[in-house]
Formats: structure tokens, C-alpha cells, sequence
């Protein structure tokens, strides 16, 4: 109620334990603070916020327009109703080495468990898109630097993106994935490898904990959690999945609206008010306040 039961500095000491046990974490992409508390239902492993996500919320597309404070709040919303551990998209770390260092310690005080950042220049794109150009490797390597040695908490995990792949070719992108690991990187993100075997490779190369983006629509094969766990990748991530999903019953729901007039034939579809309170745990707040919950729902609500 109101809040999680668990403390940051807990959450992160259990994604570092959960990464090292050789089991794959499915992580999905929340869309806001609600569908966390689902995903966490739900018996996943950890929740993610992604940078597309946070920016087609705001209206914006993903080309890095948002900002370090924009995303630390929403950040902050969502890490007090989880006890899942969140990882957060951070970009390039919105500026320079130094205000990658702050963007860490924004994300650290708002109480996510990591955070990775991505090799890519400003303007950034969609890593799953053409035309990305990548910053020189030692550059990124004096990103990953300022983050690591401004880290407060040595469990907030730091994990290197490199978008090198569609750009120099997969050598080279396992090639920079060493260098980010010498450069202090906890964990790697190569995005949109292009095939199982491919996966293999990085698999094969790189001996630190490997994230694999099951993202929709992309340059990259939907692998299942089983082909990616005999792969040896310790994260399955599924960041716009759900932002999908809602957006796609949302315009089926306003074309059904504009036609019919009524939202008659939409409710079989919908989540019922009961279902809204239970996850809300609305009840549970009547411990607090006993005019808060005293009311009965109507049978079917």
C-alpha cells in the first residue's frame, strides 16, 4: 500500500544476485507506474523503462529529446509501487562524461537498480533503425568512466548499449563490447544483432552478464526465453511490448466508439473496476482509513 515494502540498496543486491545465477530474467518494459505493479503480478523477474517508451508517452519520438530530470521522475513513480528492481533506459547520458555522471546519480537517488547507456551520437535514433552513427570507442569508454566513478552504490548496475553492429559490423561491435567491459561496464547490451547465430558469437566473446532485445518490428529475431537461456543470455527484454499493446486497444477502442456511438460491445475487453481496485489494493487502505473502503461493487463490475 502507498508504497514498496523493499529498499532500493535491496532491489539492487537482488538483480546483481539474479543475474549471476545463470537463469534467464524476462524483463518487460512497463508503460507507467500501474502496469509495474501488473508486471510484478505477473511473476516477472525485474521491469524496464524504456527510452522509446518514455518519449512516445510525452508525444515525442526517440531521437533523445527527453531529458535526465524527465526521466528520473517517471523513474521515481515507478520504482515506489514495485519490489521488482527496475533498469532504465539512459541514452547517451543526455550531455558530456560530467552530465552522464549526474544522470547516474539521478537514477541511483530515484531508486532504480541499473541503468545502460548507449554508444550512439546526439541526435540519437531507435537502435533498431538505419542511418545510426556511433561516437568513437574511447569516447564511450570516458561515458562509461564518469558513471562508474560517480556510482554511489557499488550494486547499481552499469551496463554499456552499443548500436555498432549495423553500423561497423559485428567484430566491431564485439570488439567495442570488450573495451566498455575494460572501461568499467558491468553488463552488455549489443543491439539489433540479427540472427541466432550472431547471438552465439557475442555469447562466445564477451564474458559478462548479456542482454538480448526481443523488440517488435526490429532488425532482430523474436528468440524464445528457452533458445535464449541455451544461449547463455542472462536478460530477455521486451521493452515496447506492452506500450504496444495498449496503444493498439486504444485506437481498436476509439474506431469502436466512432462507429457505434457506444462502448457497449468494448466491455468484454476492458479491465473491470473490481480488477482496477484489487490491483490498486484499495481495500488494504481501509487499514489505514475505514472511510475509505465502505462501499460494495454492483455483481460484474
Amino acid at each position: 500500500m502507498l508504497h514498496t515494502h523493499t529498499t532500493p540498496a535491496s532491489r539492487r543486491r537482488h538483480f546483481r544476485e539474479q543475474l549471476a545465477s545463470g537463469r534467464l530474467l524476462r524483463i518487460p518494459g512497463a508503460i507507467n507506474p500501474y502496469s509495474a505493479r501488473l508486471i510484478q503480478e505477473a511473476g516477472f523477474d525485474a521491469a524496464y523503462l524504456s527510452g522509446a517508451v518514455m518519449a512516445a508517452d510525452l508525444g515525442l519520438p526517440d531521437i533523445g529529446l527527453t531529458t535526465s530530470t524527465e526521466i528520473a521522475a517517471r523513474a521515481q513513480q515507478v520504482t515506489r509501487v514495485t519490489d521488482l528492481p527496475v533498469l532504465i533506459d539512459a541514452d547517451t547520458g543526455f550531455g558530456e562524461p560530467m552530465n552522464a555522471a549526474r544522470t547516474l546519480q539521478l537514477l541511483e537517488d530515484a531508486g532504480l537498480a541499473g541503468l545502460h547507456l548507449e554508444d550512439q551520437v546526439n541526435p540519437k535514433r531507435c537502435g533498431h533503425l538505419d542511418g545510426k552513427t556511433v561516437v568513437a570507442r574511447e569516447e564511450m569508454a570516458r561515458r562509461l568512466r564518469s558513471v562508474v566513478e560517480a556510482r554511489r552504490d557499488p550494486d547499481f548496475l552499469v551496463m554499456a548499449r552499443t548500436d555498432a553492429r549495423s553500423v561497423e559490423g559485428l567484430g566491431a561491435a564485439i570488439d567495442r563490447a570488450k573495451a566498455y567491459v575494460d572501461a568499467g561496464a558491468d553488463a552488455i547490451f549489443p543491439e539489433a544483432l540479427a540472427d541466432e547465430a550472431e547471438f552465439e558469437a557475442f555469447r562466445r566473446a564477451v564474458d559478462v552478464p548479456l542482454l538480448a532485445n526481443m523488440t517488435e518490428f526490429g532488425k532482430s529475431r523474436l528468440l524464445d526465453a528457452a533458445t535464449l537461456e541455451n544461449l547463455g543470455y542472462n536478460i530477455a527484454l521486451y521493452p515496447v511490448t506492452l506500450f504496444r499493446l495498449a496503444m493498439g486497444a486504444i485506437e481498436g477502442g476509439l474506431r469502436t466508439l466512432a462507429a457505434e456511438g457506444t462502448q457497449e460491445s468494448l466491455l468484454p475487453r476492458m479491465q473491470t473496476r473490481s480488477r482496477l481496485y484489487e490491483v490498486l489494493g484499495y481495500e488494504e487502505y481501509n487499514t489505514f482509513d475505514s472511510a475509505v473502503f465502505n462501499f460494495t461493487l454492483p455483481p460484474g463490475n
